[in-house]
Order: C-alpha cells, then structure tokens, then sequence
C-alpha cells in the first residue's frame, strides 16, 4: 500500500503542464487534474450514499484520462492514510484530521482542478485552494485542454 502511494506521489509530482510555442494543442506532459466534489456530504454518513459519490468523483476518470490527462480523487490519497493512522469509518475523528491535509498537499502536486457539481464544503476548500496556487479550476471535463501528440492524434 505504502508503495503505491509513493507511486502516485512521484506521478503527481512529475506531471506538469508544458505548452509547445509552436503548437498549443500539444502538451509533452499530462495534467494531474484532481476531481473535487461531495464525498461526504449530503450522505448523514450513510455508507451507500458516500459509495454513490465516490463511484460519481470516479466517473469522471476516464473522460479525464481520455483527454490525455491523468485524472486523481483526492480519496484515493487520504484513505489509505487515514486507515494506516487508525481511522474506522468515514467521518471519524481520525478522517477529520487527515482528509482535508492530505487534499492541501496533493493540491501541491496538481495541475487542475475538475469541480464537479453538488455541495461540498470540502471541495469548496479545493478549488479556494487551487485558485491560491494559481492552478485552472475546470466545471466541465470538455473544458480540459486535449492533450494531443505532435502528429494530432490523442495520446
């Protein structure tokens, strides 16, 4: 488990959007692009509501990476933490320390943001965040730049 988050850190970490003078419609390297949304909330911790908005963050995955971007739900990073530092459900007190941290951190690492709807203080927290560092807040994922190869093609 500690591999595959040093894994995605050293991915985050490593992709960086670079514009071609010549070409803007080709990029080298891919956005990271953090999908934020409700997790949590509107759930009153109901395990069935929370899978439903954590399968709704990830289905925005492959448009995203369709788009020749690496898409990254900030869940993914957190749990794994959390467990490890003895979290037992979502919302716990321990999930309370972590979640938000963690988010602040990979924002670090990001490229973009993808807001997708519904209320969500925590992702409220992300894109207040995002718009700090100066990274681009997207609201559709059509909005992404495509990320194409020299010859025009998507990657």
């Amino acid at each position: 488990m500690f591999a595959a988050i040093l894994l995605l850190h050293d991915l985050a970490r490593n992709c960086t959007f670079i514009m071609d003078d010549e070409d803007a419609s080709y990029s080298p390297k891919p956005l990271l692009v953090l999908i934020a949304g409700p997790y949590l909330s509107g759930t009153d911790g109901d395990p069935a509501k929370i899978s439903a908005n954590r399968a709704r963050l990830e289905s925005f995955a492959l448009p995203i990476y369709q788009r020749g971007h690496l898409p990254m739900v900030g869940e993914w990073m957190a749990l794994p933490i959390i467990r490890a530092a003895g979290g037992r459900t979502e919302g716990d007190e321990v999930f309370r320390a972590y979640q938000y941290p963690v988010a602040g951190r990979l924002l670090g690492c990001c490229d973009a943001v993808l807001r997708i709807g519904g209320a969500s203080q925590g992702a409220d927290l992300d894109v207040a965040r995002a718009r700090e560092l100066g990274l681009p807040i997207y609201t559709n994922v059509n909005e992404l730049p495509e990320r194409l190869s020299p010859a025009g093609s998507s990657l």
